[in-house]
């Protein structure tokens, strides 16, 4: 099929592929490594990843708005915007372990369209289309069925202020990790999403994010089935400052009603 009659859909998880190429060649290799905060990386294989995905979607949608993790806005069209994470994972990269994804998603007007993840390691593409559903290499994706915290697993992550800030999730990591089976850090937010998407994990949260690190996952669990909100259960989990808590349908208001016990939320 050439590319001019490959789907919007098709088209962005080719571009994914080719991005996670370039992602896979570079691992374990060495690195330029930069930092944008105490524990926040950047390697030169994230700003070739990026540019490529930018010169890509250029060519093929060039009135769009991009935002992008290392070189921020590339401007267009307000209504239709662009979330690009070239290297989401780059602690986990920069210390050669394989677990990190390209993630790409597309809005119209606010309403996320298009959501593409791919981990170049395991040659796993998570994509969706709304209302059409969620599929990990063209098979349909749902949650899981799990109907209680207490038969869970679940995923987390913490912000990079986690030094020198205030509110670190090492509370709620701590209080889940009581009502659980377990909580998980894998340092991907993407795959954090998918994977609760595909019901291998029951549910996750975290606070202090960015855009570009939720956009595709959080459109692929919708459209998986699952349920996804901020941390006090509002569907603006787009709006800064940008919390989520995405679950299965059974056991996301209990998380819910948990996160929200305490003071500071």
């Amino acid at each position: 099929m050439s590319v001019n009659m490959k789907s919007q859909l098709e088209n962005v998880e080719m571009i994914a592929v080719e991005a996670g190429r370039i992602l896979r060649e570079g691992y374990g290799k060495p690195h330029t490594v930069g930092h944008k905060g105490v524990i926040d990386l950047v390697t030169e294989i994230d700003r070739q990843s990026e540019a490529f995905l930018v010169k890509e979607i250029q060519a093929r949608f060039p009135n769009d708005h991009i935002l992008a993790e290392e070189n921020g806005e590339v401007a267009g069209n307000p209504e239709r915007v662009w979330y690009i994470d070239p290297l989401d994972g780059t602690v986990n990269y920069a210390h050669r372990v394989p677990i990190f994804a390209v993630s790409i998603a597309y809005a119209v007007k606010g309403v996320l369209q298009i959501g593409v993840v791919y981990d170049p390691m395991r040659d796993e593409c998570f994509s969706a289309e709304r209302g059409r559903g969620a599929f990990l290499n063209q098979n349909p994706i749902h949650p899981s069925s799990a109907k209680m915290l207490g038969n869970a697993l679940l995923v987390t992550g913490f912000p990079y202020d986690i030094w020198e800030g205030v509110d670190t999730n090492l509370d709620n990591f701590a209080m889940f990790s009581m009502r659980t089976q377990g909580v998980r850090r894998l340092g991907a937010a993407a795959l954090d999403l998918c994977y609760v998407a595909a019901g291998r994990f029951d549910g996750y949260w975290e606070i202090k994010l960015k855009p570009w690190d939720v956009a595709a996952g959080a459109l692929i669990v919708k459209e998986a089935g699952g349920i996804m909100t901020d941390i006090h259960g509002k569907d603006t989990f787009m709006d800064i400052p940008i919390t989520v808590l995405a679950a299965n349908p059974y056991i996301h208001n209990e998380m819910l009603t948990l996160l929200n016990q305490k003071d500071g939320h």
